[in-house]
């Protein structure tokens, strides 16, 4: 058995289980989640059609792990229009089956685990694919605060000239998960020069990109490389999905692109990890990377839902309007366990804490008294969420 697996710690959710474990939750209110980051809108009726439609064909041959070229032209395509980016669609596109596969995937074929202290910098709190893939890497996670006073931007300053020096990848994730924060132009000004000072790579994780609430779109990974004259993209890489601007989580879909050479040895491992794309799912694919209107009625629901339930709880918990993304990141007073499992028990809403979203580091743990909560269910569902989360403060105050 590969030692290296006792080092995983348990998913936030299944933490989250055994938190709720011998409770029966308040019998007079119907459960409501917003405990998982999945989208529930409606799938895309042309999307479902293009699966469909694949359906005849598209079970009868091997897909190409390089994916089809249609494909990778569509999402060229996009982040033509989306981005202003222009990329070799046979050279710098790669399609995944969904981030959180790339993500641990392009650990494994970037981290050189036999160098002595190899580490891996992630933000903190974090989604946790970025600490499992460190772990089977051989790697070592070193976890960068998030500073509230800087609406959560990522506290790369706190890192030490010695713990660059050991750096071999490090993810960023904008729009941040839980907080919603946006990188902007001058912090991928300073992790570019870092990079070429001590040459690592940049994993820019931007699945939450086309849900946002101000006017002018997130910032992206290879956006921010063009504007700085970097147009090689050295050392970077940008991960994007389906999942949350299609409303598809079920397809597992998405795709990485960047520095070339990055890609090629990508390719090379994912070759034989088996990972291909169903040539079903590369036609539904084409379709949603064809098409704008539905993510932009997609991210007038949320901003619909979020400027309705914001003013809901901004009374009783310590929350704002997120830049982007679909969670709402709380401060509760107290302890974030106790305030998730008395609000189970009491009102049948589920949040995640947020200190499962985060390490403790260096003394502290940046996710402890707060509470992530995802809008991802209809307007109505979350309004009356909020309004139990309310009537639960309240009386607990």
């Amino acid at each position: 058995m590969n030692p290296l697996l006792q080092k995983l710690q348990p998913y936030p959710f299944e933490r989250l289980r055994q938190l709720f474990a011998g409770i029966t939750p308040n019998p007079a209110y119907r459960p409501i989640s917003l405990g998982i980051g999945e989208p529930k809108h409606a799938t895309p009726d042309f999307i479902k059609q293009a699966l469909a439609g694949a359906l005849d064909t598209g079970l009868t041959g091997y897909p190409a792990t390089a994916g089809e070229p249609a494909l990778k032209e569509a999402m060229a395509g996009w982040l033509q229009r989306r981005y202003g980016v222009a990329v070799n669609p046979a050279t710098q596109i790669l399609p995944v089956n969904g981030s959180r596969e790339a993500l641990f995937a392009l650990t494994q074929t970037v981290v050189d685990g036999s160098q002595p202290g190899a580490l891996v910098l992630c933000p903190n709190p974090f989604y946790q694919i970025y600490e499992g893939g460190t772990l089977l890497a051989s790697a070592e996670p070193y976890y960068v605060p998030s500073d509230p006073a800087r609406n959560f931007a990522v506290d790369w300053d706190s890192v030490p000239p010695e713990v660059w020096a050991r750096t071999q990848l490090i993810f960023t994730c904008s729009p941040g998960n839980p907080t919603g924060a946006v990188m902007p132009l001058d912090e991928w000004q300073k992790l570019f020069a870092l990079s070429d000072r001590y040459g690592f790579v940049i994993a820019s994780d931007e699945c939450y990109s086309e849900i946002y609430f101000r006017d002018e779109p997130p910032l992206g990974g290879l956006e921010a490389a063009l504007k700085l004259g970097r147009s090689d993209f050295r050392n970077l890489i940008a991960l994007t999905s389906l999942s949350k601007r299609s409303n598809v989580p079920g397809l597992r879909s998405g795709f990485v692109a960047g520095d070339a050479a990055l890609i090629k040895a990508f390719l090379l491992y994912r070759t034989y990890h088996g990972s291909a794309m169903s040539h079903v799912v590369q036609a539904a694919s084409i379709a949603a990377w064809n098409d704008e209107q539905h993510v932009v009625d997609n991210r007038n629901q949320y901003r619909q839902k979020f400027a309705t339930v914001t003013p809901m709880l901004a009374p009783v918990l310590d929350v704002a309007l997120p830049d982007a993304a679909f969670y709402l990141w709380a401060g509760v007073r107290g302890s974030d366990t106790e305030f998730a499992r008395e609000l189970y028990a009491l009102y049948n809403v589920t949040v995640l804490p947020g200190s499962y979203l985060a390490r403790e580091a260096r003394g502290t743990n940046p996710g402890a008294g707060r509470v992530r909560m995802a809008l991802v269910a209809e307007t109505a569902e979350c309004v009356e969420a909020a309004e139990r989360i309310v009537q639960f403060v309240q009386s607990r105050n």
